[in-house]
């Protein structure tokens, strides 16, 4: 079996784009996967294109040889645009290998682990009552967990405002929902270490699942502080495009939950071996999955293959959305994610369908703090 064409498919999803790709091969059995990154989606099919000039005539069945072609090929060390492009050829080999031998993908990463794997929504609304609201229905749906993150208002994500809003949400909710109803919280990389530790302390009577990226991800060295001071559980890496960078995470204990994205981080092949790392420091995953239903499928496979989950990422339930472009999900039952039964990734891809969602350039919002200043979004 040999590759014989790679092709990028950008879709408008109607708020936001998704990057799948689609690999060929000459034996008519062909893998799909995708990239994350969102916002640059250009920029990673142009990295595809650079490895198509070498990757067109390959056994795709060596699946660590390519990875290491691609990552390690061009000189200069692959990081986030070129380790997304990455990510997505591989999720699209490991999906040709489990169609060839006519197995669902966790089969070739080791087997179950779990019968299933339980994901959280998002649940984000601009006010108190409405947040509430969404999350009951939430919970009446079946969902175990809930998710949110730290407000802006319009444009503005000032820490004097956002910190008390949200100890009023953590408190709201779980007077409304309970102890049984595990609340994830995203200060998603927005405020700096002494604001970060303000608000996770004052939220640990509430007992959060965990706080995610309490700080900015360019120096995990200040995470030290941030660890010193809070008792909540702390879920870090989605920005982390490699093993490498989270190295230091997982050596010193920063982070209790391991948010790699598959998308990014060089899809499967990385993110198996970072599993296994964080297992020696009893560190759970719990896969970053803002993106499609494709990468939905790999993170369940890699959850129901690996010894130490959390959680997942699931915004939405699968088959409520891109029905049309990935025309057979990953099934959802009570709050679970089942294992797929069908050979690979175990869902579908109509090429013709996403053809009719052209890309649309979409910058992603930029915040300021009251003085005008950036700050993260």
């Amino acid at each position: 079996m040999k590759i014989t064409d790679i092709e990028c498919y950008p879709v408008w999803g109607g708020s936001r784009n998704y990057f799948f790709v689609v690999v060929d091969t000459d034996e008519g059995i062909w893998g799909i996967g995708e990239a994350g990154l969102t916002g640059r989606e250009l920029a990673v099919q142009g990295v595809i294109e650079h490895f198509k000039t070498f990757l067109v005539g390959q056994d795709p069945f060596r699946i660590e040889y390519l990875w290491q072609m691609m990552s390690r090929g061009g000189f200069f060390p692959a990081q986030n645009i070129a380790t997304s492009a990455i990510a997505a050829i591989d999720i699209a080999l490991w999906d040709i290998k489990g169609k060839a031998l006519n197995v669902p993908v966790y089969e070739l990463l080791g087997g179950l682990c779990r019968d299933k794997v339980v994901c959280y929504p998002h649940i984000q609304r601009p006010s108190i009552e409405e947040l509430v609201e969404n999350a009951r229905k939430h919970v009446a749906e079946g969902w175990k967990f809930v998710r949110w993150g730290l407000s802006e208002f319009g444009n503005i994500l000032e820490p004097s405002i956002a910190i008390p809003q949200a100890v009023r949400e953590f408190a709201a909710l779980r007077k409304a929902l309970g102890d049984s109803v595990e609340l994830c919280f995203d200060i998603h990389t927005r405020l700096d270490p002494a604001d970060s530790i303000r608000l996770c302390r004052a939220v640990e009577e509430f007992n959060p699942f965990f706080m995610e990226d309490p700080i900015r991800a360019e120096s995990m060295q200040s995470l030290r502080l941030v660890r010193q001071h809070v008792h909540s559980p702390i879920a870090v890496g989605e920005q982390f495009a490699s093993k490498w960078e989270f190295r230091q995470v997982i050596e010193e204990e920063l982070m209790d939950f391991c948010r790699v994205d598959l998308g990014i981080c060089g899809g499967l092949t990385e993110a198996k071996k970072i599993a296994g790392w964080c297992e020696t420091h009893y560190i759970k995953l719990a896969t970053h999955n803002p993106l499609g239903p494709v990468s939905t499928a790999a993170c369940l496979h890699l959850n129901l293959s690996s010894p130490l989950v959390g959680v997942q990422e699931q915004p939405r339930k699968p088959g409520t959305s891109l029905m049309d472009v990935v025309t057979v999900q990953v099934p959802w039952e009570n709050g679970y994610l089942l294992p797929p039964t069908r050979p690979g990734l175990g869902i579908d891809f109509d090429r013709d369908a996403a053809r009719k969602h052209p890309f649309q350039i979409a910058e992603l919002p930029q915040l300021r703090r009251l003085d005008g200043s950036i700050t993260n979004w």
